[in-house]
């Protein structure tokens, strides 16, 4: 018998309401928080991501383990093309290294690695 549901990700960041938009963006969710924590849900409030504001960042270094990732998502996309303009104009980088050909690894504006997959 399961004793949980709505399982979610928290993510510490340098700033909590700048990354709750970013993803907000790219997923198209409302933010909500104040302070040092931000969430971001869709419409139906059926999943949750949080962002914890870190007053000691570190941002990881990807693909190296100098600073290990620490955490990803992967979203999946339709067209990997359009995904990739939409996340860089929203301020995502992509990374140098690619090691696939049906996704493609970003960072996001704190650093974490994203992908945007076709499957």
């Amino acid at each position: 018998m399961a004793i949980a549901k709505f399982p979610s990700v928290v993510i510490d960041c340098p700033d909590a309401a700048a990354l709750a938009s970013f993803y907000a963006g790219l997923f198209g969710w409302e933010v909500e928080g104040k302070g040092d924590w931000f969430d971001i849900r869709p419409s139906d409030g059926s999943n949750c991501i949080s962002f914890q504001q870190v007053d000691v960042y570190q941002a990881p270094v990807w693909p190296g383990q100098t600073i290990p990732q620490q955490m990803h998502l992967d979203m999946v996309v339709e067209d990997l093309d359009k995904g990739e303009e939409v996340a860089l104009s929203m301020g995502a980088t992509k990374a140098d290294h690619q090691p696939g050909e049906t996704f493609r690894v970003f960072l996001d504006p704190a650093g974490h690695p994203f992908c945007l997959c076709l499957s």
